[in-house]
């Protein structure tokens, strides 16, 4: 295992998976074909019935694969963070890739600055049947408090955090079935006021 340095973090990546045959190959290989090689990447499974497994069994690189019977994908998200080991956690859905070869390097610069405790970019949606079709650029920009009463929030599989900020914002709440990603950032950014860094460019 990589030593988990200001540096040069371990960068937790966690994929949550169910009945993902037709996507998530794509997924992990954009995990897998990452520059930096500080990364654990886990994927946490709700018991797909498809070929997803030994889909993700093709993937050596994949550091932990767990499938079992979970209470959604929030659950399977905390599930991943509490099994995490490194400082930097994101999470990657399985129908998602990361834009380039470059961004976990990228992401990990932003973090040698000891006062960032979270990390985003921008997000573009692709037509699922052609990829280089974008059909919705995300733009994030810099985060500023009142946003969030307008309803903003970072794309999710592009928001880094550091392990510590889950031990002082807590998890997912798992009673909040479509918004729990977006009341966690309120808790994160919000709540405990913890400073976040803007990657002005496309990130998934």
């Amino acid at each position: 295992m990589t030593e988990n340095t200001l540096e040069t973090p371990l960068i937790s990546v966690i994929t949550a998976s169910f009945n993902s045959a037709s996507t998530i190959a794509d997924t992990l290989a954009s995990v897998k074909m990452q520059t930096y090689l500080a990364v654990e990447h886990l994927v946490i499974d709700g018991g797909s019935t498809d070929n997803t497994l030994s889909i993700v069994g093709n993937f050596p690189h994949v550091t932990k694969c767990i499938s079992e019977k979970d209470n959604g994908i929030y659950d399977a998200m905390n599930k991943g963070i509490i099994l995490a080991k490194g400082g930097v956690i994101g999470i990657l859905n399985s129908d998602d890739v990361y834009a380039d070869r470059e961004v976990l390097s990228k992401v990990a610069a932003a973090f040698r600055d000891p006062e960032v405790f979270a990390v985003y970019g921008d997000l573009q949606y692709v037509n699922s049947e052609n990829p280089n079709k974008i059909v919705r650029y995300w733009r994030s920009g810099y985060f500023r408090p009142r946003k969030f009463y307008w309803g903003w929030m970072p794309p999710h599989p592009t928001f880094f955090v550091r392990s510590s900020v889950y031990e002082k914002a807590g998890l997912f709440d798992l009673t909040l079935r479509s918004a729990a990603d977006y009341e966690l950032m309120l808790r994160i950014l919000l709540k405990h006021k913890l400073k976040a860094d803007y990657i002005p460019e496309v990130l998934v």
